[in-house]
């Protein structure tokens, strides 16, 4: 049996340049631009697209060696593109980044519309996946409600207390899963607004190499880090090892995990309103072991996505071939993900096999051909999945929407309710662009200006990130 992922409300929080200014090659670093973007991933992308049409001057200082931020794809492993980080697009038909795709030459194609059970070595029973649906609704109904309450709690404080059997499948998919943080330590308000997703889209060129695309044109400085920002005077200062830029204005988008490392250095210090909300909004753990399985021994059908009945934390998401390829992905989320992350490559691939086996027999193991994995909160420039709201924690994205003088910040931990989504993240770019460009003089005051209309929301669920 399987299940509609629109009786889930709430889903994953769920990302060659064209002209790519290599400061310690032929192309230097320029010193001055209208304004400076910190960071390539897509609210950095989104944002610098955003001032080039306005004919301001943009620079995108990226400390990595590519762009796309945790959009990242890897062409060359597998027969087909695995995506690292996201790979979702939810909400075709207004997801900004999706009305991209056909100009962009990328093909999109809808993700499944059911996820399966495993319980045991077997698939759930009818009756089972009923009761299975009865008990998220309630779940997802008592999150709701204590959203609307006036005091915030842990998301796992609202849920029901008779859930059994079902208590650490619903744990792991609203928290984990969905969130990469465990239930526990997610604010109830922040998940209870969080805008739900449908079952959305895969890109089949792999979301890395669509944010490559839309990077084309842009003026972007690979392997420049960013170590200091002066803000408190009329002008801005970018300092970075290949040299400083001047600017109006500055659009920082680097991850909330990077900003409270200290990675990056203001002058003067952030207020602590700032700092606290940033420290509100740290990043939870979500990574994914690529297993190639050959002969098909899961008997699964193309991109199928499957969780188990439990409640041992160490516990996955799976989902299994790829594009119709014979890779399979296993994710791991939540603190378990976290632990096993930092016990390395061959934790990680000897417990993605030990749980496939698990569930689907000893064939699992002599199909085993390439693998690979990730670990995004080792990666310095990242240090984590999503940004997450601690309790009480929910109203700090919006204060990193306020504008610090001439800085102003974006990504996906700036959007109230989509975080954790490729198009949060862009909507956030776009944003601080136009608040930035209107700082500059470059816009009309945004009274003068018409109101966009609204966007068509949808109020189905989201699979997994």
């Amino acid at each position: 049996m399987t299940i509609s992922r629109r009786d889930i409300l709430f889903g994953p929080a769920a990302l060659g340049v064209g002209l790519a200014l290599r400061p310690l090659t032929a192309a230097p670093l320029p010193r001055e631009a209208d304004i400076v973007v910190i960071g390539a991933g897509a609210a950095g992308l989104a944002a610098a697209r955003r001032i080039s049409a306005a004919n301001r001057k943009v620079v995108v200082v990226e400390a990595n060696d590519r762009v796309g931020g945790r959009c990242e794809t890897d062409s060359a492993s597998f027969a087909v593109p695995f995506d690292r980080g996201a790979r979702w697009l939810y909400a075709q038909d207004s997801n900004p980044v999706a009305a991209l795709a056909r100009p962009a030459a990328v093909d999109l194609y809808a993700a499944p519309q059911s996820q399966k059970i495993r319980i045991g070595r077997r698939n759930a029973r009818s009756g089972e996946v009923e009761d299975f649906l009865t008990s998220s609704v309630r779940a997802n109904r008592a999150i709701a409600d204590a959203g609307r309450g006036r005091a915030d709690m842990p998301a796992a404080d609202a849920l029901p207390k008779d859930l059994d059997p079902w208590t650490g499948t619903l744990a792991f998919m609203l928290g984990p899963a969905a969130t990469s943080k465990d239930l526990k330590e997610v604010s109830a308000f922040d998940l209870a607004r969080s805008e739900p997703r449908d079952a959305g889209v895969f890109c089949r060129q792999g979301l890395g190499t669509f944010m490559t695309k839309l990077a084309e044109n842009v003026p972007v400085a690979l392997s420049t880090p960013v170590t200091r920002v002066n803000w408190g005077g009329r002008g801005l200062e970018i300092e970075t090892p290949a040299g400083r830029l001047n600017a109006q204005a500055v659009i920082v988008t680097a991850s909330t995990a990077v900003l409270a490392a200290g990675n990056i250095k203001f002058v003067p210090d952030l207020p602590k309103r700032q700092l606290d909300a940033v420290s509100k909004l740290r990043l939870g753990s979500y990574d994914r072991i690529a297993l190639e399985l050959t002969g098909n021994p899961l008997g699964l059908a193309r991109d199928d996505v499957v969780i188990e009945q439990g409640n041992d934390r160490r516990t996955a998401l799976l989902r299994a071939n790829i594009a119709g390829s014979t890779l399979c992905a296993v994710d791991v989320a939540g603190s378990f993900g976290n632990e096993l992350s930092v016990n390395g490559e061959q934790a990680m691939i000897a417990f993605a096999v030990e749980w496939l086996t698990r569930l689907y027999g000893s064939d699992v193991k002599s199909a085993v051909g390439r693998s690979r994995v990730t670990r995004w909160n080792a990666a310095p420039t990242i240090m984590g999945a999503m940004s997450v709201a601690s309790v009480g924690g929910q109203t700090s994205r919006k204060i990193l929407m306020e504008p610090l003088n001439a800085v102003f910040f974006a990504g996906e931990a700036v959007h109230e309710t989509l975080w954790g989504t490729v198009a949060g993240a862009w909507e956030s770019g776009e944003r601080a662009a136009e608040a930035a460009l209107r700082k500059i003089g470059a816009l009309k005051p945004i009274a003068e200006e018409p109101q966009p209309r609204p966007r068509r929301r949808t109020r189905s669920s989201a699979p997994p990130r």
